[in-house]
C-alpha cells in the first residue's frame, strides 16, 4: 500500500478571474470555432510544439458516427486528404486526427499500451519519483469507468507538455531510458481510449506551473477536424499572493478558447473541477485519465474491473490449456498463461529490477516484483558474444534452467528483456514435437544490443535478432541433453560429461560468438530413444547437491562481473571527467594569463579599474 501521506493537498485559491461565467468562453469559443479563428493549440507534424497560434479550419462534412470497438472506429470518412498550409513562410504538413487511430494499431495487446504509460512513470525514477498508480477511476459526466495512471515523478512544464502531445518528440538522452521514439504516449492512450486529459504540475526555479492538456479522438471526429487539434491551458502560483494565475504565456482570449473546449470535451464541466484534479498530485507529478475506454468485438469493454477488485484484467481472454486433466490446473495458472490476461501478473514481471524505493500500485494494493529467474531449478548461467566480422556487437548472460513445476508443465521459452524492460515473454524458439525436447526449459537474458518494436512488444528482425534466436535455441537443446534425466526423463542420446564440468564459466568459439561449455552431470545415464518419467536413484543427490553449490558459486561469478563491468564504466567516466577538468583548468589559466598581460585598464577619468 502506499503509505499515508503521499498524496499532498495543496490548497490554491483560485484568483476570481479565472472563475468567470463558462457561458462567456463558451460563447467565445463557439465564434471562434465557426470563423477559424482561436488560439487552441495545432500539433502539426515538423511543426513546432509550442506554435499555438490557430485552429484548424472545419470540415464542412457530417460528424461520423461514434464507434467504440477500436478495431472497427478507424472508419473516418473525409473528402478533404492531408494537406499542406503556409505559417510565418514556412510550409507544413497538416496531420489527419485519421492518424491517431491507425498510429495506435501497433499496439495490438491492450496492457502492452498500459506498459507503455508505465514506462514514462519508471523513467522518472531518476527525478526522485516514488510510485505509479494504476487504477478505475469514474468520468463524473456520465459514471462510466476510466483508466487513471499518475505517478510523482518530476511533472512537465507547458513546454514539455506540448512536446508530450506532439509527434516524434523524445528528449529522452539517458542510457537508461525506456522510451525513446517519442510516441509512445499517442499510440497507448489512443489504443485504451478515445480520450485522454493530462494533468502535470512542474515547480523549476521555485516557479510552479500547472498544465492541463486534451487529446480527444471523440471531439475531433464530432466536429470534423480536418487535423489534430490540442486543447491546453497553464496556470502558474504567483508567489506573492500564493494563488494561482493565468499563465502568461497567452493571451486572455487564447486562454479562455482553450478552456472552453476542454469544459466541454473533457469529463469536467466547470474549471473549478478542473483545477480540483491536482490536489492529489503533491508538489510535483502527473495524472493521466484515459475515458471513453474501447470495447472488444464481442461489445464488451476490452478492461474487466470487476472480475477481480485488486487487479485489472482483459475481457474474455482466459486462456484454456490443452493438456492431461491433472495437469490442466498448474499449467493454467503459471505466470507464463496468466500474464496475458492479468495486469497485475503482467506487471510483476514487466521490469527486470526494481528500486526498493520505488512502487507500482495498481488497484489499491503493490505490485509484488517477481523474477523469473527464481522460478528455475538446475540453473546454468552462458555468456553469449555475438560477433560479426570478428568485431564483439553485445555481451549478454542468459540465465537458463528448468521451471520449478517440470515436468508436469508444457510451458518453455525466454524471456528477453530490453534495458530492463520485457519485450518478449516466454519466447518459444524451438517448437518440440513428440519428443519433448526442450519442454519446462526457460531463461531470462537482458538483450540490449537489438532494437525493440515501437510497441515494446517485439523486436526488429535484424540479422542480430535471428544470431539470438539461433543461439537461445541451441542453449535449449544443449541444456535439455545435459540436464533432462535430472527431472525424470530418459535421455534420448547419450551426452558426455565435460572435462572441464566443475569450471565451465570458460568458453571456446563456436559459429562466430562464444559458445560456454554446459555443466555435465557425471551420472549412469542410459541411451534410448524413447522417452518417460524415471525415478532418480539416492545416489545422486549428493550429485544435485553439489550441482548446486556450484551453481550458487557461478551466480556469485556473475554478479561480480556485473560489479566490475560498473566499476570499469565509472572509472572511465572519473577519467573522462578528469580530463574535461583539466582541459577547463588549462583553459582558465590561459584566458587568466592573457587577462593580465593586458595590463591595467584605465577610465577616461584614468582610474585604475584592475585594482578595483
Amino acid at each position: 500500500m502506499v503509505p499515508r501521506g503521499v498524496f499532498r493537498k495543496v490548497q490554491l485559491q483560485m484568483p476570481k478571474s479565472l472563475l468567470e461565467k463558462q457561458e462567456s468562453g463558451e460563447e467565445r469559443s463557439s465564434n471562434a470555432l465557426s470563423t477559424g479563428k482561436s488560439g487552441t493549440s495545432v500539433l502539426d507534424q515538423a511543426q513546432s510544439a509550442l506554435d499555438d497560434t490557430g485552429l484548424s479550419s472545419m470540415s464542412t462534412i457530417c460528424p461520423p458516427p461514434l464507434n467504440r470497438q477500436f478495431w472497427k472506429s478507424g472508419s473516418y470518412h473525409n473528402e478533404h486528404s492531408a494537406k499542406t498550409s503556409i505559417q510565418n513562410g514556412r510550409n507544413y504538413l497538416h496531420v489527419h486526427p485519421m492518424f491517431l487511430h491507425s498510429n495506435a494499431t501497433s499496439h495490438k495487446w491492450v496492457f502492452g499500451a498500459i506498459a507503455e504509460l508505465l514506462d514514462n512513470a519508471v523513467d522518472e525514477i531518476q527525478n526522485g519519483a516514488k510510485f505509479v498508480i494504476v487504477d478505475k477511476t469514474l468520468n463524473p459526466r456520465d459514471g462510466s469507468p476510466a483508466l487513471l495512471i499518475q505517478d510523482d515523478g518530476g511533472g512537465m512544464d507547458p513546454e514539455a507538455l506540448r512536446q508530450c502531445m506532439s509527434f516524434g518528440f523524445s528528449d529522452k538522452k539517458e542510457k537508461s531510458a525506456i522510451g525513446q521514439y517519442g510516441n509512445g504516449f499517442k499510440t497507448s492512450t489512443m489504443r485504451l481510449g478515445t480520450d485522454v486529459i493530462v494533468f502535470s504540475r512542474h515547480v523549476e526555479d521555485r516557479v510552479l506551473t500547472q498544465s492541463i492538456g486534451l487529446l480527444s479522438y471523440t471531439f475531433l471526429m464530432q466536429t470534423g477536424q480536418d487535423r489534430i487539434v490540442v486543447p491546453m491551458v497553464d496556470y502558474e502560483l504567483n508567489g506573492s499572493t500564493g494563488t494561482l494565475e493565468m499563465s502568461r504565456r497567452f493571451d486572455r482570449e487564447h486562454f479562455m478558447a482553450n478552456l472552453s473546449l476542454l469544459l466541454q470535451w473533457s469529463p469536467y464541466s466547470n474549471e473549478a473541477d478542473l483545477v480540483q484534479q491536482f490536489d492529489d498530485i503533491g508538489s510535483h507529478g502527473t495524472k493521466i485519465i484515459i475515458y471513453n475506454l474501447w470495447f472488444n468485438d464481442d461489445g464488451e469493454m476490452e478492461l474487466d474491473f470487476d472480475a477481480d477488485p485488486q487487479d485489472i484484467r482483459i475481457s474474455g481472454d482466459i486462456r484454456k490449456v490443452e493438456t492431461l486433466p491433472a495437469l490442466k490446473s498448474v499449467n493454467e495458472q503459471h505466470i507464463a498463461n496468466r500474464l496475458h490476461y492479468s495486469l497485475r501478473v503482467y506487471l510483476s514481471i514487466l521490469y527486470l529490477q526494481m528500486p526498493e524505493s520505488f512502487k507500482i500500485v495498481l488497484c489499491g494494493q503493490n505490485v509484488e516484483h517477481h523474477n523469473i529467474a527464481d522460478d528455475l531449478k538446475y540453473i546454468e548461467y552462458i555468456l553469449y558474444r555475438p560477433q560479426t566480422a570478428g568485431f564483439v556487437e553485445g555481451e549478454v548472460v542468459t540465465t537458463v534452467g528448468f521451471l520449478k513445476e517440470a515436468p508436469n508443465l508444457n510451458i518453455h521459452g525466454f524471456n528477453v528483456y530490453y534495458k530492463n524492460r520485457l519485450i518478449l515473454p516466454f519466447w518459444r524458439v524451438v517448437n518440440y514435437s513428440t519428443n519433448l525436447r526442450g519442454r519446462g526449459v526457460a531463461g531470462v537474458l537482458e538483450a540490449n544490443f537489438i532494437e525493440p518494436t515501437h510497441n515494446k512488444q517485439d523486436f526488429e528482425r535484424t540479422s542480430l535478432f535471428q544470431k539470438l534466436e539461433v543461439r537461445l535455441k541451441e542453449m535449449t537443446l544443449e541444456y535439455w541433453d545435459y540436464h533432462c534425466g535430472l527431472i525424470g526423463y530418459q535421455v534420448s542420446k547419450k551426452v558426455r560429461a565435460s572435462k572441464n564440468a566443475k569450471n565451465s564459466s570458460h568458453s571456446v568459439p563456436h559459429g562466430g560468438h562464444e559458445k560456454p561449455i554446459l555443466l555435465g552431470q557425471s551420472l549412469p545415464l542410459t541411451t534410448s530413444e524413447a522417452f518417460g518419467p524415471v525415478n532418480i536413484p539416492d545416489n545422486r543427490l549428493k550429485d544435485e547437491e553439489a550441482a548446486k553449490i556450484v551453481q550458487e558459486h557461478k551466480k556469485l561469478l556473475a554478479k561480480c562481473v556485473e560489479y566490475e563491468k560498473s566499476e570499469k564504466e565509472l572509472s572511465d567516466k572519473l577519467a573522462w571527467l578528469t580530463s574535461e577538468l583539466g582541459e577547463a583548468q588549462r583553459e582558465y589559466s590561459r584566458l587568466l594569463g592573457e587577462a593580465r598581460s593586458l595590463g591595467p585598464i584605465k577610465n577616461e577619468n584614468n582610474v585604475n579599474i584592475w585594482s578595483r
